[in-house]
Order: structure tokens, then sequence, then C-alpha cells
């Protein structure tokens, strides 16, 4: 998910810190099956970037997705939003969509110790 349509954004993290995306993704009238398909698909190459700590996709009662990520840092983010697979999703997801994702961007609080490359802390 990138944060560039619709943003809530804070200065309280850097660029060597973790950042998380986070959202809801509002499928149009008969395209759940397909917009559950085409972000299912980002899940499991997601994980396997070196960079991802957790990338979540979750379906709602009410028919929308929401997706969180957290990623080792700015830099990870910038090279997971390179990949080829996120850009064929991107380019393939206005179609299957009702109006802008939902996105936001924000570093976790409160925390102790530093985030490993395995999600892990301390």
């Amino acid at each position: 998910m990138t944060t560039n349509q619709h943003q809530n954004t804070s200065t309280d993290g850097t660029a060597d810190e973790p950042v998380a995306l986070y959202g809801f993704l509002t499928p149009k009238d008969g395209h759940r099956e397909q917009l559950r398909e085409l972000l299912a698909s980002l899940v499991e190459p997601s994980r396997s970037h070196a960079g991802s700590l957790v990338y979540r996709l979750h379906e709602q009662q009410d028919g929308r997705f929401f997706l969180y990520e957290l990623w080792a840092s700015r830099a990870e983010l910038a090279l997971h939003h390179g990949t080829a697979v996120l850009q064929d999703v991107l380019a393939r997801l206005p179609e299957h969509l009702a109006g802008v994702p939902e996105a936001y961007e924000g570093w976790p609080v409160g925390e102790p110790g530093p985030v490993s490359s395995a999600g892990t802390r301390g």
C-alpha cells in the first residue's frame, strides 16, 4: 500500500527506524473476489522481502480489506515499492477499487529495543 493518495503522517519517525503503513481498500460492487485475489498476491512476496517485519491482509465484514505493513526502515519500504510485483498490482488496482484507498503511515511507539529482521524486539 502506498500513502501518496490519502495520508496522515507524523514527523516522529526517521529514515532508519521502522515504518508502518496501514489502511482500508474498498472494492467496487462485484469486484470483491478480484480485489481479494489481487491483494493476496502481494502477501507472500512482500513477507519474503528482507525488510518486511509484518505484512497482514484482513477482510472486514463490511467487504473492505485492511492492510497492515511494518517495514524495518524507509529505505526497505522504498525497495519494496520498486518491485515488479507491487508495480503490477498497483497498475491493476484502480479497476477494482471504489474510490481512493484510506491509507496512513506511522511508527511503532513504546516498543522496547530495536526491531530485528525477524520482526522481534529486544
